[in-house]
């Protein structure tokens, strides 16, 4: 999945070119291609589909060179996860009636790669023979209100588990109580599912959504499905696949992990797995000169050098045209910060 704008991560994640075509770790390759390169390992290229806006398919054509287009699947407008993976599932179907397939976010950070691949076939192998939507679970090491939680029902026999109950982000002191039953699993956004077991859950739980897309059966992978799509798609539901699928079906489980996850969606996360100096601060630029400066994020281009003082608990994101200074412990006001700048100024900024 590889059309969200990341709003969280403005100024450098705009509109017209969001999170998953930065190269936000400073490595010189995006997180788009980082994701690409890591699922090279479970299935080969021709099996890799991009689910992305149209105004995006360059993008990918840019930064996945040899990427053939018959491997984007572009949305005309945007209506969240559930209709973007419906349409795929559709469509990957009419390719292969008894497909597995892999549903992951193109803007998150794996370190454990191993540790990654080894959790997907296993996934995998579940969901070919069982009647299963899998869901990965991420072994919760602190505990985050900003994470959606899993509650699963242990048992010894397996590795993959029952899920009980899908829970929104919860308060710091739910958030402790989860952490300390060892029950709970965040919510990273990866599926595993058979083509067949998750188009059935979207007639059972999203009759809606399922006929626009059933509509369309034989004109899949046609020269007509664009025209049909373009029709249809914005009648959609904007819903995620969460609300839509995953929180109502009764054969959903999980399978823990611990692989390095971040969802890298705010810049303290950012800040939390990048190098930082003594004084806890990480840098992405030419040069840093800091004095009595600690706890900040600091990220303006690479031929920019930065002089700060005496500044602590801080955001700094130059992005050529934007200059953002912001406190960390407010950096969930940035998304509206965003729209503000947009409404003032125009979208062009958003």
């Amino acid at each position: 999945m590889a059309g969200g704008v990341g709003s969280r991560f403005w100024p450098k994640s705009r509109n017209n070119f969001p999170k998953q075509f930065i190269d936000i770790l400073g490595i010189g390759k995006s997180l788009l291609q980082l994701t690409y390169e890591r699922f090279l390992k479970v299935c080969p290229e021709e099996n890799i589909y991009f689910l992305t806006n149209e105004i995006y398919t360059d993008l990918i054509k840019e930064q996945l060179n040899g990427v053939s287009d018959k491997n984007i699947i572009s949305e005309p407008c945007r209506r969240n996860t559930a209709p973007c993976i419906a349409y795929a599932a559709f469509k990957i179907k009419d390719l292969n009636p008894n497909a597995n397939l892999v549903v992951a976010p193109s803007d998150h950070l794996i370190l454990k790669e191993d540790v990654f691949i080894s959790k997907i076939e296993k996934a995998l192998a579940f969901a070919e023979h069982n009647d299963a939507l899998v869901t990965l679970g991420i072994e919760p090491t602190r505990p985050d209100t900003g994470y959606g939680y899993i509650k699963y029902l242990k048992s010894s026999a397996t590795e993959i588990f029952k899920v009980e109950q899908f829970l929104e982000k919860p308060t710091l002191e739910k958030a402790k109580a989860f952490l300390a039953t060892n029950e709970y699993v965040w919510n990273a956004g990866i599926f595993i599912w058979n083509v067949n077991a998750l188009l059935s859950g979207f007639k059972n739980f999203a009759i809606e959504l399922y006929s626009v897309f059933e509509r369309g059966e034989r004109l899949y992978n046609t020269d007509d499905e664009y025209v049909f799509i373009k029709e249809n798609y914005p009648k959609c539901e904007n819903i995620s696949i969460d609300f839509a699928l995953m929180e109502k079906a009764e054969n959903v489980y999980t399978l823990p992990g611990d692989f390095g996850w971040s969802d890298l969606g705010t810049w303290a996360s950012l800040h939390e797995v990048m190098s930082k100096d003594a004084s806890n601060n990480s840098f992405g630029g030419k040069a840093a000169f800091l004095q009595d400066t600690e706890n900040c994020l600091i990220q303006i281009p690479k031929e920019k050098i930065a002089v700060i003082k005496g500044l602590a608990n801080y955001i700094v994101v130059d992005d050529g045209e934007v200059l953002m200074i912001y406190p960390k412990n407010l950096e969930q006001e940035v998304k509206n910060v965003s729209a503000s700048v947009a409404d003032s100024l125009g979208e062009y900024y958003q």
